[in-house]
């Protein structure tokens, strides 16, 4: 009895640590405890899987249990006064400095989008929380976060959408007054999602003839870029990384534009463009825009160029004109609608499977003519930025968010 308990006791262990452990890089620092946070995210995606194979609840709406673990009640503080309000419709996290500016001491202020993929996250997860307060009491900086809606209950356009709109009523004469901000020292930032969020409205608001708003700066960390190619050699190299594998960025994609699952199989597949879509593939062609040094082994191929998928997508044609969208792929632009956009900040890291999009974004808005930062992380993971609060908390956030935060102190 004794012997097998033993024996029950040691195939236990050992398949816990079959289970846990992942060959990650020796160069990322803390690997355990990094394979230990992304056990939770595999075992939740596995149950995931199984919920939507079952037909109980769809994956997403598994996978948004990540949300509601970190989800607080932000409240004021002694420092920074939180107030949750509705920008034309859409719910929004004001923080502000608990001393009130005055007519003639204005303030700066970040328009920040969380990331989670476009259908996880929220802007009262406790590490946004903590990243605006801390923005508010470094920078003395209003801080707007914003709730936009999340798919697949609201496919592509409606999180960008909702976006737009808060910020053309953030820009309001009105409102700028009210929270004392001053209209020349506003930026738009995000991280992942809402990286590519904040890189699409800085864009839209550029191209906009006549309009008065004028973003000072851009914060684009890790943002996700294009949807054209989903082979360039960061999605190669990390395609099983933790926290953002591969597949979950694909799936993140498709379930952005469509519940279809066709779409979904040909992302995968990097077979989902279409004659209409392959003419911007030159926007995306890695072996023109990333350095050598991230060519790694890797040789370009051109994706695969077929018939469209039928279906649609909330208030467009169809998925394959989703995802040919500027608005969902920013950096498909053509190069004469980048040289008048605010000067950006980009981070990178190193094993991320969207590592290659902000390092191609990077070239072509400095090609542009477009003053740059580029911050690339070579021991970073996706999402480390995040990684703030026990027991999920990482040296190198530490690192990324000050460096962030030093950044918008000397250029906003």
């Amino acid at each position: 009895m004794r012997l097998g308990s033993i024996i029950l006791f040691v195939a236990l262990c050992s398949f816990s640590a079959y289970y846990i452990y992942e060959p990650i890089p020796e160069e990322i620092e803390q690997r355990w405890k990094l394979m230990l946070t992304n056990c939770f995210f595999r075992s939740l995606s596995h149950l995931a899987d199984l919920s939507e194979l079952l037909g109980l609840k769809d994956y997403m709406g598994v996978m948004y249990f990540i949300t509601l673990v970190e989800k607080v009640v932000p409240v004021s503080d002694k420092h920074v006064k939180v107030t949750e309000e509705k920008f034309d419709g859409v719910e929004v996290v004001l923080y502000q400095p608990k001393q009130p500016g005055s007519v003639t001491e204005l303030r700066r202020a970040v328009i920040y989008l969380h990331g989670g993929g476009w259908c996880l996250g929220s802007s009262r997860m406790s590490p946004y929380d903590l990243l605006a307060r801390k923005i508010v009491t470094e920078l003395d900086a209003v801080v707007l976060s914003v709730e936009y809606r999340l798919a697949p209950a609201h496919h592509f356009p409606v999180p960008y959408e909702d976006v737009y709109h808060v910020v053309k009523h953030f820009f309001q004469k009105g409102v700028l007054a009210k929270y004392s901000v001053d209209p020349e020292r506003i930026a738009v930032s995000g991280d992942s999602a809402g990286g590519n969020l904040a890189a699409a409205v800085s864009q839209q608001l550029q191209k906009e003839s006549g309009q008065q708003i004028q973003l000072k700066a851009q914060a684009l960390l890790y943002p996700v870029m294009q949807a054209l190619d989903l082979n360039t050699p960061s999605y190669q190299q990390n395609q099983d990384m933790p926290i953002l594998p591969r597949t979950l960025m694909v799936r993140f994609w498709s379930e952005y534009f469509t519940s279809d699952k066709a779409l979904f199989r040909a992302m995968m597949a990097n077979t989902h463009n279409n004659p209409e879509s392959s003419s911007l593939l030159k926007f995306v062609n890695w072996s023109a825009f990333l350095p050598e040094t991230f060519h790694r082994h890797y040789n370009y191929s051109a994706p695969a160029v077929v018939q469209g998928f039928g279906g649609k997508a909330a208030g467009i044609g169809g998925p394959s004109q989703a995802f040919a969208d500027p608005r969902a792929s920013p950096l498909l632009v053509p190069d004469a609608a980048l040289h008048s956009l605010p000067k950006a900040y980009i981070m990178t890291c190193e094993y991320d499977v969207l590592r290659d999009d902000g390092i191609m974004y990077v070239t072509r808005l400095r090609a542009a003519g477009v003053e740059v930062t580029h911050e690339h992380y070579d021991t970073g993971f996706h999402g480390a930025l995040m990684f703030t609060v026990w027991p999920t908390d990482f040296l190198i956030a530490r690192r990324m968010t000050d460096n962030y935060v030093k950044w918008l102190k000397e250029n906003l």
